[in-house]
């Protein structure tokens, strides 16, 4: 085996969660050339994941790029080409690139079930429900069998982290997540903010909140519900989002891309989950706690709620401030 190549486009969360394949790929196969097919956005997240040779980055959206990109990828003559993305767009991409082997998921683990026309291989990934231990038993059809989830990242200083740390002193601090590209994803941000002020109240620590464009006004009404107990997060780049996740004492978010790599860097969480499936796209910590409204969501992976109120909405701020309480205590 010489030459391997993951097509893993998107999102955020999903390339996280791709990255322990990686880690198992290089250490089957130290000398073989292992790159990486990923959406532009995600390559600023590649460079830190050690074990890779190249990250390619491909946008979709303009065609006289994609082509070129294909191009370069038949010339780099692959013999391997596992799609962990599972649609019909990586599909197509990883059968473009003329290796010899397309591995992917059979219909029956595809969101485009027409995907697994272009495989060459489609072995059964088993009974694993969370993404990781899917992409992980993937590897089976070269001969790699592991269920160690690894991220071997290699995270640069951050001054913004290192300004957070020394503006929050010995006690530390948490990071509160309020944002969430779908809005079906998303608690109240006023809730948010009463947790702050009872983590503050109960443990000493202040928090921080995260925000991405757009979503400053979301951050704004986190704070202004935590009665002095958060701030907002200074503008990050994801080097700087690692870094800050690398030093927190909690993260409390829901179901998007801050909360992976909170998890990536072993950070401890509590997750907020309405229309996905925590056993699917939750935190993998054994002391990490999930509170999930899924069994009474009627929109799962749909960006909107079709009842008008989010099922995620039905978690209390007295249930998310039981599980700060139990991972506080799972971490001594």
């Amino acid at each position: 085996m010489t030459r391997l190549l993951i097509v893993r486009l998107g999102s955020l969360g999903d390339v996280i969660h791709a990255i322990p394949a990686i880690a198992a790929l290089r250490e089957r196969f130290p000398e073989s050339r292992i790159d990486w097919l990923t959406d532009p956005r995600y390559v600023a997240l590649l460079e830190l994941v050690r074990g890779i040779d190249r990250r390619l980055p491909i946008d979709t959206r303009r065609i006289p790029q994609m082509i070129g990109t294909i191009r370069e990828l038949r010339r780099q003559r692959y013999d391997v080409v596992l799609d962990l993305q599972g649609l019909v767009k990586s599909a197509v991409l990883a059968r473009a690139s003329g290796a010899r082997r397309i591995i992917g998921f059979p219909a029956a683990h595809l969101r485009e079930p027409a995907a697994r026309y272009f495989y060459s291989e489609t072995p059964d990934p088993g009974t694993s429900r969370h993404v990781i231990f899917k992409n992980l038993s993937l590897l089976g059809a070269l001969g790699v069998r592991t269920t160690r989830a690894s991220f071997p990242l290699q995270i640069p200083e951050s001054a913004t982290a290192t300004h957070v740390s020394s503006a929050e002193g010995p006690a530390g601090y948490a990071l509160i997540n309020p944002g969430a590209a779908w809005p079906n994803k998303r608690w109240p941000p006023e809730r948010f903010g009463v947790v702050a002020s009872s983590i503050r109240d109960r443990y000493g620590v202040r928090s921080r909140v995260l925000w991405g464009p757009g979503d400053e006004s979301l951050a704004a009404a986190v704070v202004s519900a935590s009665a002095g107990a958060a701030d907002p997060a200074p503008p990050t780049t994801i080097p700087d989002l690692f870094a800050l996740a690398a030093g927190a004492r909690l993260m409390v978010s829901g179901d998007t891309g801050p909360l992976h790599i909170a998890g990536a860097v072993g950070t401890p969480i509590v997750a907020l989950f309405g229309p996905t499936f925590p056993e699917r796209n939750g935190p993998w910590a054994a002391g990490d706690v999930s509170i999930s409204r899924d069994a009474t969501c009627i929109c799962h992976y749909e960006r909107r709620c079709r009842r008008g109120e989010p099922c995620i909405n039905d978690i209390s701020v007295d249930a998310v401030m039981d599980a700060v309480e139990r991972r506080f205590a799972a971490r001594g």
